[in-house]
């Protein structure tokens, strides 16, 4: 399993519907509008590097008014959360 987090810049005017539209792209696990120099944060989960590249380069480019993304691979996870839920019962 992949995890990438997708930094993304958008029309400011279409921030609700960019965050609806990626949150419906399969693989895409959670999105959330957020403050400093983005304005979405992509959480993507997929099976392979190339699913993930096909994810980027073909599925994004297709929502307008995407302006910038910064994709970056998560190493390891150190979630509590995702702890938890693997040994609850």
């Amino acid at each position: 399993m992949v995890t990438s987090i997708i930094l993304i810049n958008v029309n400011r005017k279409k921030v609700n519907e960019i965050a609806e539209q990626l949150a419906a792209i399969n693989g895409v696990s959670e999105v959330y509008s957020v403050t400093g120099n983005f304005d979405l944060v992509a959480i993507v989960r997929a099976q392979t590097n190339d699913e993930l590249a096909d994810l980027v380069t073909h599925e994004l480019v297709k929502i307008d008014g995407i302006e910038k993304t910064d994709t970056m691979l998560a190493f390891k996870a150190y979630s509590r959360h995702d702890l938890d839920a693997m040994f609850s019962v």
